[in-house]
Order: C-alpha cells, then structure tokens, then sequence
C-alpha cells in the first residue's frame, strides 16, 4: 500500500471517529452545549483538557522551534507546564465553585458590571482568534504534505471537520472527541519518538535518550549535536541564548497568559464538583507530561538526522550532491517537504551540493519550523504507518485545541452577548441555536484568518497568550483574592493591558500602516529589547498597576460583593458547587 492511500486511511478513520462521537454526544441542552450537563468524569476530563491543551503549537511546532533554538525555546516548556500548574492552583477551582458558564460572565458578577463583562468577552475574543489562527495553520501544514492538497485546501477541510463535532455537539460532544483525540495524538508523538531515540542512542525512553550516548559517536548526544552545529557555523545547542530579561518575560507571559485561556478554563466547568475540578487538573497535568517530557528529545534528535541527511559523511565532509537528493530513497522525505513550499533549497555557488551553514548569504537550505514533528518519521527512514500516525496526531492535536476556542467564542456570543443583554428572554432552544450559529461564524472568520498567519504556529500561539496574560489573567486574580477592586478598576485595568499590549505587538511587527515592515522584525530592540511575544507580563503588570490606582481613586466594591470574593475563597468542603 503506497504512503498515500496509508494516510488517507487512518486520517479517514480517525475522522470518522470524531463525527461518529460528535452525534453520539449531541448536545440537547444549554447546559450540555456549554458545559457538557457537569458531568464529565474528572480523569476524561483531564484527558480532554490535556488534546484542548496540547496544540498544533505543542505538537507541531514547539518540537520545530526547539531544534533550532536549542536552550533558549526551553521557555516554551517552563512557561507553558508552570502555566498550567498556576491555572490548575489558582483560577480552576474557583471559578467552577462559583459556577458559571463563562469567564466573562464570573468576570461581570464579580465586578457588578455590564461593562466588564463586555470587556472581557472582547478580551476572550481577540486573544481566542489570535490563538486559533495558530491552530489553523498547522492543520493546512498536516494536510499540505500528507494529504497532498494545498494549505487553502487543508484549512477548509479541517474546518468542515470541526464545523461537524463542534457545532452539533458543542461542548459535550467536544469534550468526548477531545478524549479520543488525546489518546491519537500521544500515541503518534511517542511511536516515532521511542523509534528514533533506539535508533540514536538505543535508549527507548526518549527523556532519557536525550541524555545517553550517540551510537555512532560514542559521546552524549548532546555533545555530537553541539559539536556538529557549531562547525556549521551556528551557536551552541545547550548553550544558545539572547537575553536574560527577554527570557523572563517571554517565559512569564506565558505562564500567566496559560491561567488566563478561557477555553482551558471553561474544562473546569464541565465536572460535577470543586473536588473533581482539582482532581482533572491533576490527571490533565500527568497527561500533559506525558508529551512535554518527549519534546526536548524530539526537537534535538530530528535536528540531528537533518543535518545527517545533508552531511551523510559528517559535517567536516562535502555536503551530499543534488543529485543525490533528488535520487537517493532514503532522501525521499526532502522531495515529498519541497513540495509543499515548506522547505526549500537553491545551490546559490552552483556546485552541485546543497550547503547547510548560519551564513545566510552561502546557507542553501531552507526549513519552516513547523515541518519538523510532522517530518521526523520520515527523515528517520520509520515505516510508513508511523508516518500515517503522525499526520493523525499532528490534525487532532490542532482541531482539538481550535474547537475548544470556537467553543469559547460562542459562548461567550451567545451566553454574554446575546443572553445577557440582547434578547434577554430568548428561549432555551433559541439560544441554544443563537451558539451553534455563533461557532458556525467563528469557524468560518478563523479559517480566514489562518490562510494568512503572522507567524509559525508556536509564535502566533505566543503572541495569544501575551493577550491573555495582559486582560484576562489580572482580572480573574484580582476578582478571586481581592476583595476591595471595584469594576470601574477592573475594567480600566483590562482595557490598559490589551491596548497597550497590542500596540506594542502591532508596532513590533510593523503591521500598523505608518510602519514598514521591513523595518520591524520580532528580533528588533524596542522597549528594553522586549520581544513582542513577552511583552504580554509587561501589559499584565500594568493592568494591576491601572486597577489598584483606579480602585484607590475610586469607591471600592460594595460589601456584599465582597462577601462574594470571601465565600468563593474560603473552602466549605468538596461538595457540589453552586449550579447557573
């Protein structure tokens, strides 16, 4: 069976399998399109939350950002991990204790206000499409190549895809497919990467492969890798690094920016109890390891075969002929990637050899990070349902992940737009249809936003949690453990962090019309040399800063608000919490 027919196949079949539990699970309810009925068990919880967590960001590219990076895109994993512990000890328990159906909605109790809540559902909404086109693009990169359609293709056919389980089964039947999609994506992360590590070092636990000798060379492998990169003329693997400070915000605003994703937080919502929201947070954290622990090997080994496949001979000898990559079976992967536009390579000096060094005017190889996950089976020679099984993990990772967001963009449409203030008396089953129709249009804007990404998928990624962690994060903080911050603080708090975040990103990025775009890149020193994808702590700390100023010029809360505070706070037992 040819590699085609083989990934069309299990592609096919894992598809089928989210539709099939799509209809299984279809929603009948508001509770149920919302919140799954509160009825999911806490270890399917965690395994939901785990593929909601574990992105295209995560499984496509983190791996890819890592390869080329080396130390520095360790941030990546302390920022997102830590992320997720702070979400999980801080927000999770107590926004399902207060029992509602959305962030914006706690946020507008909270802070008595109209207004914030319309606040934080623009907030949700502008950090959610930023984060899905991430999603997006890497599902056009999964269908690119193994699909073999064009990226516009790919983009509408995942699309379709999550239009079918999402809008029919919103929530609950969300939730379902994200178990299953769990169970598919870490099965295709590990497989290859348990292969290659035998392979490399003949340790078949990667984390720990990672940390053994190289085969052939005898040395660590980290050592062979160091040693091979810097003779082609780029920094140490280990010892790459760029600024202190940058490192620290970058990693920073994305711990926060994690505890401020309202589509992680809203899995809270779907269990019976408090006891059973900590419980998922747990298991989703065991879940989560389970790939963050591999990525480190994955990224470091299939940097390792790149260079191998270039360098058969070592780096201290000629690169391999063009010819020879053009004929040679064990370079077919180079073939099947260059025809997707997402590798790519010219023999500048015209010798018939394909250079790989740091100097961009000789280097003659060129290798879009998100392709190196997706590639690595085949890089590494695997068999051909390895492959299959990675171009089915890399699809369920981003759809899982852009579902949960689609889910909460309608909710909040639906829930705190249209609920709450503009048809408050509309039915159930109007609203109910008001959700579908209100994920059916977000589907639709974020496949348009994805045909034309700022970035790699981790990096757009990166640029949604500097947004969350700037509006969204302070105010649950600040709505949890404060008891004195007055809505008129809370909402001049969120709009400062946004605002201020997204000129600084807009002007980073020289997307404003005044800028030219030649003269802005995310490696440009601005602001202390703050990159704009850690600038989302910067933002973070003004928002605090702008709500207490505000509160203290202002009345503070009323006293039965914070009485609220004080009884979400306190722990009365494990019992079931407060239903909407």
């Amino acid at each position: 069976m040819d590699q085609f027919t083989l990934n069309l196949l299990v592609v096919g079949a894992t598809f089928a399998l989210y539709i099939g539990i799509a209809i299984w699970a279809r929603a009948g309810s508001t509770s149920e399109f919302y919140a799954a009925g509160r009825g999911v068990h806490p270890v399917l919880n965690g395994m939901a939350t785990g593929a909601d967590w574990m992105s295209a960001a995560s499984f496509i590219s983190m791996a890819g950002i890592i390869a080329f990076s080396g130390y520095d895109a360790s941030t990546y994993l302390m920022g997102w991990t830590g992320g997720y512990v702070l979400l999980a000890m801080l927000v999770a328990p107590y926004l399902r204790k207060f029992g509602k159906f959305t962030v914006p909605e706690f946020i507008g109790d909270r802070f008595y206000s109209q207004a914030a809540r319309n606040v934080a559902v623009i907030c949700l909404i502008v950090a959610s499409i930023t984060y899905v086109i991430g999603q997006m693009t890497g599902v056009g990169v999964a269908f690119s190549r193994f699909l073999e359609v064009d990226n516009t293709t790919g983009l509408f056919i995942g699309a379709a895809i999550v239009f079918m389980y999402a809008v029919l089964g919103g929530m609950k039947g969300i939730t379902y497919t994200q178990v299953a999609q769990y169970v598919v994506l870490i099965i295709a992360y590990t497989i290859p990467a348990i292969f290659i590590s035998l392979q490399l070092t003949g340790n078949p636990v990667p984390a720990l492969g990672l940390f053994s000798n190289d085969v052939n060379t005898g040395a660590p492998i980290l050592a062979t890798l160091n040693d091979t990169i810097e003779a082609l003329g780029f920094k140490s693997y280990t010892g790459q690094h760029d600024s202190t400070l940058n490192m620290f915000l970058f990693t920073m605003t994305l711990m926060i920016g994690t505890a401020g994703l309202p589509h992680v937080i809203v899995r809270f919502f779907t269990v019976p109890t408090v006891a059973d929201a900590r419980s998922s947070a747990g298991w989703a954290l065991v879940f989560i390891s389970l790939l963050y622990l591999t990525a480190p090997a994955v990224g470091a080994m299939a940097r390792l075969n790149l260079i191998n496949t270039f360098y058969p001979n070592g780096v201290e000898q000629p690169a391999v002929e063009l010819s020879q990559i053009e004929t040679a079976p064990q370079n077919l992967w180079v073939r099947n990637w260059e025809k997707t536009g997402l590798l790519t390579f010219d023999d500048k000096n015209g010798d018939g050899r394909i250079e790989y060094n740091a100097n961009n005017d000789t280097n003659e190889l060129n290798v879009n990070r998100d392709i190196i996950t997706l590639a690595n089976p085949e890089i590494a020679n695997l068999p051909g349902w390895v492959i299959a099984l990675v171009a089915a993990g890399g699809l369920a990772a981003a759809l899982s992940t852009a579902a949960g967001l689609l889910m909460a963009i309608s909710s909040a449409v639906s829930h705190d737009l249209i609920k709450s203030q503009i048809n408050p008396g509309i039915s159930e089953k109007g609203e109910l249809l008001a959700a579908r129709i209100s994920m059916a249009v977000a589907i639709a804007v974020a496949t348009y936003l994805g045909l034309n990404p700022p970035g790699f998928a981790a990096q757009t990624v990166a640029l949604a949690f500097g947004l969350a962690a700037s509006s969204i994060f302070p105010a649950l903080m600040m709505g949890i453990f404060s008891k004195k911050i007055n809505n008129v603080g809370a909402v001049s708090g969120m709009l400062v962090g946004l605002v201020t975040t997204l000129v600084y990103i807009f002007l980073h990025k020289g997307w404003f019309f005044i800028a030219s775009t030649a003269s802005f890149s995310d490696a440009d020193p601005m602001l202390l040399s703050i990159k704009s994808t850690s600038f989302g702590a910067v933002g973070a700390l003004l928002n605090f800063i702008t709500a207490y100023v505000v509160t203290g010029m202002t009345k503070e809360a009323p006293e039965d608000i914070q009485e609220l505070v004080e009884s979400i706070r306190i722990p009365k037992g494990s019992g079931a919490a407060t239903d909407h």
